[in-house]
């Protein structure tokens, strides 16, 4: 698999992919949910994050990048967006 990093390099990576269903919560709870996920992530460390609330699909995304994590996006439908998240040398 192939992910754009915040600097838009490319990066491979093949991790084990835990999950995180964040789409019963609305915007601000799934980016609370995640940073106390990440509080706990070592770098390397791979999520598939599960949105389905339209300001979580576009903030988390960018946010993640922000923070130089590795981001993926694949959408499920037009509700609902995955997010694969490898987690970079420095987390929050």
């Amino acid at each position: 698999m192939t992910a754009i990093t915040h600097d838009g390099a490319l990066s491979h990576m093949e991790p084990h992919w835990e999950q995180l269903d964040l789409t019963p919560w609305r915007c601000p709870e799934p980016l609370i949910r995640l940073k106390l996920w990440l509080r706990g992530a070592r770098p390397g460390q791979a999520l598939q994050i599960r949105l389905r609330d339209a300001g979580s699909r576009q903030d988390i995304p960018a946010w993640l990048l922000r923070q130089g994590h590795q981001v993926q996006l694949q959408p499920e439908s037009e509700e609902c967006l995955c997010v694969q998240l490898v987690v970079g040398p420095s987390s929050p």
